[in-house]
């Protein structure tokens, strides 16, 4: 909103100039979204403890330590992303972007795909929620609508393309497939983040790892002299999502202040559904979805020992891991939680920075 409304004044007053620098409105946007948060976390807090009685369901079958530790604490805290991401970036973007637009609306959407789960799980006092099969059905729908836009958006030449990290110009056009592999990327990061929030403070730093790879990646493919020097997609317009990412930054830290150990509210799946549809869809606007496999590949893991876990389970009968998600494996076997929390985020910062190393090495 402030680079539409004061850009345009700019050759009357020449400080407005700033506003026309991606760096200057994504710094601002991580500022704002970090200020809101702080604002509005302790009185969201409070709101949801009146609310929720019963608060977040503990599962039984988890670490005994969780029974004692978590019981009372609140959840939905994601509430307090969405409103300070949607409200810094509408802010300090450009409200004629489509690509602004569309993340946002997947922000939204699967936010309230969440927020519906997270309340019928606080209302009936079980940890079901949404049933799942009609939680992937209104997934999958959302994504398909939002890559609608993106797609029209899109230069043609790439609109359908998969392009490869390490490689010199090796990219795969997918043509008709690439819509469903596109909806699989959101809906399958979504829910991996989703499988990651188990533990206080563990998939918000994560997330903001892959939100600061991805302002960097959406920075480099929206300009064009930078693309073509990293030999990456140049993606007209995907620039402006750097203030989105920085957004998301800034919402993250400022959540980790009431979420980091002991946490006083957790983000449910009104957070954890919402952050990583987000993620899902920067990583097909800028062509980088096998870089958010790599960014994000701790929400990978967490997401395979769920599904080797099952299979396992269902075939042999027998568990590979002491429980699944991957997180409360290492807790069964004796780490204290802080342990694990750290670790994984350590795990994250890694794979991170060999996400950015493949901008550059090709």
């Amino acid at each position: 909103m402030l680079y539409n409304l004061l850009y345009p004044l700019s050759n009357q007053y020449s400080f407005l100039n700033l506003f026309k620098y991606l760096t200057f409105r994504t710094g601002g946007a991580i500022f704002t979204a970090l200020i809101i948060c702080f604002i509005i976390g302790p009185h969201i807090i409070h709101w949801l403890k009146d609310t929720q009685h019963a608060c977040q369901p503990i599962r039984e079958d988890g670490p005994e330590s969780h029974l004692k530790t978590k019981k009372g604490t609140p959840t939905m805290g994601g509430i307090m992303i969405l409103i300070s991401v949607c409200l810094s970036t509408l802010l300090w973007a450009d409200w004629s972007n489509v690509f602004v637009w569309s993340v946002l609306g997947i922000t939204i959407s699967f936010s309230l795909i969440g927020f519906s789960d997270d309340y019928l799980k606080v209302a009936k006092n079980n940890s079901k929620g949404l049933p799942g099969k009609l939680k992937l059905l209104l997934e999958f729908s959302c994504a398909f609508i939002a890559l609608w836009f993106i797609t029209k958006a899109t230069n043609e030449s790439v609109a359908t393309t998969l392009s490869f990290p390490f490689f010199k110009n090796l990219s795969l056009n997918l043509c008709w497939f690439y819509i469903p592999f596109a909806m699989f990327v959101i809906v399958g990061s979504s829910n991996a983040v989703n499988l990651t929030d188990g533990l206080d403070g563990l998939a918000i730093v994560p997330v903001m790892v892959v939100s600061f790879v991805f302002l960097i990646i959406s920075y480099v493919a929206g300009h064009a002299s930078f693309a073509v020097y990293l030999q990456i997609p140049y993606i007209a317009g995907s620039g402006e999502l750097s203030v989105f990412c920085g957004a998301l930054i800034g919402s993250g830290l400022g959540f980790l202040w009431y979420n980091a150990p002991p946490a006083k509210v957790f983000m449910g799946d009104t957070g954890s559904l919402m952050l990583g549809g987000a993620l899902g869809t920067v990583s097909v606007i800028t062509k980088h979805e096998i870089a958010l496999a790599i960014a994000g590949g701790l929400f990978v893991l967490e997401t395979l020992s769920v599904i080797i876990q099952v299979v396992s389970f269902k075939t042999t009968g027998r568990r590979i891991f002491k429980m699944a998600p991957l997180h409360h494996h290492f807790e069964k076997t004796g780490w204290p939680e802080l342990t694990v929390v750290v670790r994984f985020w350590i795990i994250a910062i890694v794979l991170g920075l060999i996400a950015l190393s493949t901008l550059k090495i090709r």
